[in-house]
């Protein structure tokens, strides 16, 4: 049996998340799995690195399948950049040792959330970018980012309320960047909890726009209530970029 690692790349806009589900068939899993098992003529499970929601984007989505396919790696990469639809694509195919598991496996990831300050409308980014259309305060976000930094219990900004597994993580790193009007936040860690990346984004904003105070944060952490932290950033700024093994 081979184990084919993959790394993808997709366009969130039009698809229900990562993860299949019963009730729709318009998942990237879900193409992604029926496209590989007509491929091999075998019933093909995929696992992902992570579970993107609706409308999130990847740069660098690592998936890995078992397969008794006798394709070559060559093989299985042209058949799915000819048959995938346009808006997911295979940037690399890779044969990997029996027990690779691509989530079981990742050491950290880095996600990117991508926001536009600018006023007028990003018409053609508008997928693609959070447009907030105003300023933000970017020191005092960039002093409520040293607190959240480090190993803490991030459960004020998980979006499962129902959360049983440790909801501590380690975030490696958050960086502000700037480019004119366009505000990217990239956030680097060994993993990261359902919506946390965007809860995390939101309640920076709000600092960013002084809604909250940089302060405050070692008070949301300590909470462990949802309620305490800032809002959910939309889905359609963030971009899940590599995965470290």
């Amino acid at each position: 049996m081979r184990n084919i690692k993959l790394i993808i790349r997709y366009d969130g806009t039009r698809y229900n998340g990562w993860q299949k589900q019963g009730n729709t068939e318009n998942t990237i899993q879900g193409k992604l799995e029926q496209l590989l098992s007509k491929m091999t003529g075998e019933e093909i499970e995929i696992s992902g690195s992570g579970r993107t929601d609706s409308g999130v984007h990847a740069i660098g989505q690592v998936a890995n399948f078992r397969t008794n396919t006798s394709l070559s790696l060559e093989e299985i990469a042209a058949y799915m950049q000819q048959y995938l639809p346009k808006d997911i694509g295979i940037v690399k195919v890779e044969e990997e040792k029996e027990r690779f598991h691509s989530r079981l496996n990742a050491k950290k990831k880095q996600y990117d959330y991508r926001i536009y300050l600018g006023k007028e409308n990003p018409v053609f980014e508008r997928n693609y970018i959070w447009h907030l259309g105003e300023e933000l305060q970017i020191e005092e976000m960039e002093k409520a980012i040293s607190y959240l930094e480090g190993t803490h219990d991030f459960k004020s900004f998980c979006g499962n309320k129902k959360m049983k597994k440790s909801t501590v993580r380690t975030i490696e790193k958050i960086k502000i960047t700037r480019q004119g009007n366009y505000l990217t936040l990239s956030f680097i860690g060994d993993g990261f909890l359902m919506n946390m990346v965007r809860i995390l984004t939101g309640t920076l904003v709000e600092v960013g726009q002084g809604k909250k105070k940089a302060e405050e944060m070692p008070k949301i952490l300590e909470e462990k209530r949802r309620e305490v932290a800032g809002m959910m950033a939309p889905a359609q700024g963030l971009f899940l970029m590599k995965v470290w093994y």
